[in-house]
């Protein structure tokens, strides 16, 4: 397990992550540690596998990481339950680092082998899984998905959640304390307590978004493994791409609706590493 190093009079963290598959919050999860890449209390390395996340590529990624000695390591993908993710679990809880499991929907399924292999975890309920048919998903098929995925995670408050989750961990770090490994599920409630909505309009279109992506995960399961005749299940999986651009449109007014009564509640990372916050575009954060 990876001491923590000293930069000035900061004590320097030091976080590894492992991106193995996709899912929405996977793209900016270092991102959101880190968001004018100034935060001097923190170290990130990032190490992948790629679009693939086979026990293969698995057995490579995290020993790999392990390698680079870490406070603590946070592994993300999809369905923490598959083969290649318990794979992941299984070294991770052998080995002497505390190590946290952030993944969509079918994780819930995991939750009690997480608990029973003292890992840590955080489920974001609203990551939807994509409509990966042949006949339907491209390069910009998924590139548009994602995109609206991040629209409706970052605007409903589940990013918030995440970076509030991670910080926590960070400040368990810095202080010298044992770890406190979270057991996160975002839920729509979870979410959209954390995007401190005043507006209550805008809260029930942020709740509306998060929803809206979560029965996405459902339809594109049903799309991608339930139903086989293609003439049925192409209409299924564009459909429920679809229903998260309107979720994205539906977070997109949410957050326009604040921003004209000049109530965004902001919560940027401070000169050291601290989470300050503000609410008036034109006043500094404390």
């Amino acid at each position: 397990m990876g001491g923590i190093n000293f930069f000035g009079d900061l004590m320097v963290v030091k976080i590894g992550i492992i991106k193995c598959g996709n899912i929405g919050t996977s793209p900016v999860l270092d991102l959101l540690l880190d968001e004018r890449a100034d935060r001097p209390n923190i170290d990130v390395r990032v190490i992948g596998s790629g679009a693939k996340m086979n026990p293969e590529e698995i057995e490579n990624a995290v020993p790999m990481m392990l390698e680079m000695d870490r406070d603590f390591v946070i592994f993300i993908s999809p369905n923490p339950g598959a083969p290649g993710p318990a794979k992941a679990r299984e070294i991770l809880a052998d080995a002497d680092v505390p190590a946290i499991i952030i993944g969509d929907a079918p994780g819930l399924r995991s939750k009690d082998e997480m608990d029973e292999q003292g890992v840590g975890y955080i489920i974001v309920k609203a990551d939807p899984m994509i409509g990966a048919r042949r006949e339907f998903l491209d390069p910009t098929e998924m590139a548009s998905f994602n995109a609206d995925v991040i629209k409706v995670l970052a605007l409903t408050g589940a990013y918030r959640v995440v970076q509030n989750t991670i910080d926590a961990v960070i400040a368990d770090s810095e202080a010298g304390k044992g770890i406190e490994l979270p057991k996160v599920v975002i839920s729509r409630d979870v979410a959209v307590e954390a995007a401190q909505f005043a507006n209550p309009y805008a809260k029930a279109k942020a709740m509306s978004a998060y929803e809206i992506a979560t029965k996405v995960a459902d339809i594109d399961v049903e799309g991608c493994f339930m139903v086989q005749d293609f003439e049925k299940y192409i209409p299924i999986v564009a459909s429920a791409h679809e229903m998260i651009a309107i979720a994205a449109k539906l977070a997109d007014e949410a957050r326009e609706i604040e921003k004209a009564n000049n109530t965004v509640f902001r919560n940027p990372h401070g000169g050291e590493g601290q989470t300050i916050t503000k609410i008036d575009l034109m006043e500094k954060p404390k």
